[in-house]
């Protein structure tokens, strides 16, 4: 009898070890332990449900071609000029429209927009969220970020820490990237992990791109398929996680050009749109 208990109790144990392992190697392709939280109090939502109108009470309009001591490009080299006219950025439908034209315009060979919630909206950990659909093409540069908060003016990038929760190469449209950004890790050398569709492309239809961010981890989801964590470990010698210190504001813009993407071809079409269905915060109403 108590040979047959044992039996029993290792098929269970055996049973469950199978079944943990097979829902982490559907949930996330990553070796690390995950951390999930359940982040469930929406704080904060964009539906972009008025027609022709942005909410300028959450967003702010970045202006201009980012030139920074005489070069422009906002620090990428991008080629775009961003504006808020109606033709580059407006809402329909129930839609953020962000879209990129190619044109001659304060001397810049594209325009574009890009909007943020810098002194608005500020959050330190939550679930941050958006559904969105992409444009295609070689030099389209979508990007659904954060920055951390510099209201003194006096920390720089990337001692502020920078969270890409979604970025995305137009010429890639099976392919999307999240990374972070802080001393030591910043620019080309940032910690970043890519998703991949199969058979299916971000430009023919939307998914929701976020992250899940809380003391010493961030997790990535792609249509809630958690797909990386970057903890504290994951920081090179010599760098430094600043991602507990402060809160941090959303951006959303559809760059041209830079050195992500390199410079559209002859094949790109324009004009090209980023459409998005809504921005979502949630706060962990279990965090101590």
């Amino acid at each position: 009898m108590k040979n047959m208990n044992r039996k029993i109790i290792s098929a269970l144990v055996l049973k469950a070890i199978i079944i943990v392992a097979i829902g982490v190697m559907g949930s996330c392709s990553t070796d690390e332990t995950q951390t999930v939280a359940t982040f469930n109090n929406l704080i904060f939502e964009d539906e972009f449900d008025i027609d022709g109108e942005l909410n300028t009470a959450i967003w702010n309009f970045d202006i201009g071609d980012g030139t920074a001591q005489g070069i422009p490009g906002w620090g990428n080299n991008e080629l775009q000029y961003y504006t808020d006219r109606p033709s580059n950025i407006t809402v329909e439908n129930g839609f953020l429209l962000i879209t990129a034209m190619r044109e001659d315009f304060n001397g810049s060979q594209f325009t574009s927009a890009r909007i943020q919630t810098e002194g608005k909206f500020e959050q330190r950990f939550g679930r941050f969220e958006a559904r969105m659909r992409l444009p295609f093409g070689q030099g389209m540069w979508p990007a659904f970020w954060m920055l951390g908060d510099d209201e003194d003016g006096a920390i720089i990038w990337p001692q502020r820490g920078e969270i890409d929760i979604m970025e995305y190469r137009g010429q890639n449209p099976t392919e999307v990237l999240g990374s972070v950004h802080g001393p030591g890790f910043a620019g080309a050398e940032s910690i970043t992990k890519s998703f991949f569709l199969e058979e299916d492309r971000f430009d023919t239809g939307f998914h929701v791109f976020g992250i899940e961010w809380g003391p010493n981890f961030i997790n990535y989801y792609v249509d809630d398929v958690l797909y990386n964590q970057i903890t504290p470990d994951d920081v090179p010698e010599g760098g430094e996680w600043v991602f507990n210190e402060r809160p941090f504001h959303i951006l959303l813009n559809l760059a041209v050009g830079g050195d992500f993407v390199g410079s559209p071809n002859d094949e790109t079409v324009f004009p090209q749109t980023m459409l998005v269905d809504y921005v979502r915060v949630y706060e962990n109403t279990n965090a101590n």
